[in-house]
């Protein structure tokens, strides 16, 4: 890939853990050859990172009907590829929690393996991806230090990393994730990742879709999570 192609993704968001999955999955060749860049509502620390350099994160809130939608629209695009989600429950998130967890799993070389585990936890598992107990256990998991995932958002050096690709995606006009760039086209949301994947040309190899995979956790759907995120999230 010569041009820049970018996937804008967030842990949080149920059309990002889809995207991730058909990305990993199906087109293996590109989401390793993707720049990927992480994306999430930011706490008061990240804001002010961003506030110094003159940037501001764009968020509108989520209205109960829309959230209800998601709520069915997901279930439906699971039940669709074999999975039954578990919603989690989310009181009072700090989303660089497992964010920059993330920035520093990617730091060796284990960014996808990892969101690939966060995301199992957070849709399939129910679990607190926010609660860093959680996080050390997935980077135990993993093969990761526990300590260092854990504690990921009281690093200063990735705080700053963090604030970084946030700037980049005021920048890039990211409102909603997943969010695809292919040099100046743009494609947002999961039902635009074949348009965005049509435009890398034939070289990629297209893997079939897989047949569900029956280990995974079989969990029955529940409602309660809170699905808010900047712009909407898919």
């Amino acid at each position: 890939m010569t041009t820049r192609t970018i996937f804008y993704f967030s842990l949080r968001s149920p059309y990002s853990w889809l995207a991730h999955r058909e990305l990993t999955r199906r087109r293996p060749r590109v989401a390793a050859e993707l720049e990927w860049v992480p994306y999430w509502e930011p706490d008061a620390r990240s804001e002010r990172l961003l506030a110094e350099s003159g940037h501001a994160f764009v968020y509108t809130a989520m209205s109960r009907p829309k959230h209800f939608y998601i709520l069915a629209d997901v279930r439906r695009l699971a039940t669709a590829r074999g999975l039954k989600v578990t919603w989690p429950v989310d009181r009072d998130p700090v989303w660089e929690v497992p964010h920059l967890a993330w920035l520093a799993a990617r730091a060796h070389g284990r960014g996808t393996e990892f969101a690939d585990r966060v995301y199992t936890a957070r849709w399939l598992e129910g679990r607190n991806i926010c609660d860093p107990a959680t996080i050390a256990a997935l980077a135990d998991e993993s093969g990761l230090d526990p300590a260092e995932l854990a504690g990921a958002a009281d690093h200063p050096g990735l705080r700053e990393e963090g604030a970084r690709a946030l700037r980049r995606a005021v920048e890039d006009g990211v409102f909603g994730v997943p969010y695809f760039i292919n040099g100046h086209d743009k494609y947002w949301g999961l039902d635009r990742l074949d348009a965005f994947l049509a435009t890398l040309g034939p070289t990629y190899d297209t893997v079939p879709p897989p047949e569900p995979d029956l280990r995974e956790p079989v969990l029955e759907a529940r409602g309660g999570g809170d699905l808010g995120h900047g712009g909407g999230c898919g």
